[in-house]
This record gives C-alpha cells, structure tokens and sequence, in this order.
C-alpha cells in the first residue's frame, strides 16, 4: 500500500480486469465511431465548430496523425451555432445520448459545460475561462454510429 497506493478489493480487481481485457477493441470502436460523428458534425449547418483531432480541418491534425497513428479518440468538442440556450435546449432534447461525464464509457455520453459544470458564470466569465457558452462535450460510445448520429440530428433539429 505504501508503494501503490490504496489497494482495491478483489472483487473490484476482478472487475477492473475484465474490463481491461475489452479495451483495446473498446478504443477501437471508440475512435471508430467519433471519427464519422466529427465528419458528421463538421458538415451540419447548425454546428458553429468542431475541434477534433481526427478532422483534417483541425490545427491538431497533423499532430494526431503522428503521436496517435491508430485513431485520436472519442472525444470531441464542438459549437451548436446560436446562445447558451439554444445549447441547453439541444441536451434537453437528447433521448439516446446520456448527460453525463464520462471518457471511453460503452454509452455515449454528452456535456455543456456552460449549464452544469461551470454554469454559475456568466457568459463573459465563461470565455475568459476558455469556455465557450456554445460548446458541448461528447464522449461517443460503441453503440452504432446511426444511432448516434440519429440522436444528435433530432435534437438539433428541435433547437
């Protein structure tokens, strides 16, 4: 325990191994996914932006290109054109998308920064945070990607 830290159960080591053992194939769908979500999300007329790696459009492309030659992630950022409550109004229409925190979960997940983690600032606060009032944060699951992709188009298109 010195050495390692806290020492985990063995159940939950069992668990976390089991979990382990599906990773890289996890990844891969992860990576898989977001990158057809990103293409999508970058053609949409009511997206603003969309930084991610995997987009040739992206000042980071050439560097994921080199540093993650196997895929960037399954994160990506974007902007939904229009205010904070238009972006508060395209989550509350999600219905297959959970509102969550979460990084390589099996579901996909999705945040707004501006209306939970940092939603005590004012819009002038949130930019001078380096926070978009626009932006939206999606951890894309490896559930099928036309189900994703389906989810997002309806809620936009209820903005």
């Amino acid at each position: 325990m010195r050495d390692l830290g806290s020492i985990p159960a063995p159940m939950n080591s069992y668990i976390l191994n089991i979990g382990l053992e599906t990773l890289a194939l996890r990844m891969r769908q992860h990576c898989a996914n977001a990158q057809k979500v990103a293409e999508w999300l970058e053609k949409n007329p009511k997206v603003g932006w969309v930084h991610y790696c995997g987009l040739p459009s992206d000042k980071y492309y050439e560097l994921g290109r080199k540093y993650l030659p196997n895929g960037s992630c399954g994160v990506i950022a974007f902007g939904l054109k229009g205010t904070r409550d238009d972006a508060i109004r395209f989550m509350d229409n999600l219905d297959f998308i959970s509102i969550a925190t979460h990084v390589a979960d099996a579901r996909t997940c999705v945040l707004h920064p501006a209306s939970h983690t940092h939603r005590q600032l004012s819009d002038e606060q949130l930019r001078e945070a380096g926070v978009a009032p626009d932006l939206v944060r999606l951890s894309v699951g490896i559930e099928n990607v036309d189900d994703i992709i389906a989810d997002l188009e309806q809620a936009m298109a209820k903005m």
